[in-house]
């Protein structure tokens, strides 16, 4: 039964997050991704746990689907794909007054949108 609320809640953390996602790209303005914020933030994590736990349950179907070549390869150029965008993330700083003005001004409209 555990494994059947996995799948479920992973699946609509999944549809959270996607949809969640694509409304920020689409709507492309600031003020909509910070109200989207606690949405994609809560889903998140919980998809993150969610698929911790379905990684523990289907490990060893994972490690043979690693034995197929193609889905090796797959597997190993998107992992390559992911630490090279995140060096690119970090290494593309924000200058530290402007950092901290957009920190400042998101945390007031986040307290601003709980008091409402």
């Amino acid at each position: 039964m555990f494994r059947k609320i996995v799948a479920i809640t992973m699946f609509v953390s999944f549809v959270a997050m996607s949809t969640s996602g694509l409304l920020m790209i689409v709507m492309d303005r600031t003020s909509f991704t910070l109200q989207m914020h606690p949405v994609h933030k809560v889903f998140g994590l919980l998809m993150v746990a969610t698929a911790l736990a379905h990684i523990a349950y289907n490990f060893r179907s994972l490690k043979a689907h690693l034995k197929a070549r193609a889905a090796a390869i797959t597997g190993g150029v998107l992992v390559a794909a992911l630490v090279g965008l995140y060096a690119i993330a970090m290494n593309n700083s924000v200058p530290a007054e402007t950092a901290a003005s957009l920190d400042a001004l998101s945390h007031k409209a986040e307290q601003q949108m709980e008091g409402q």
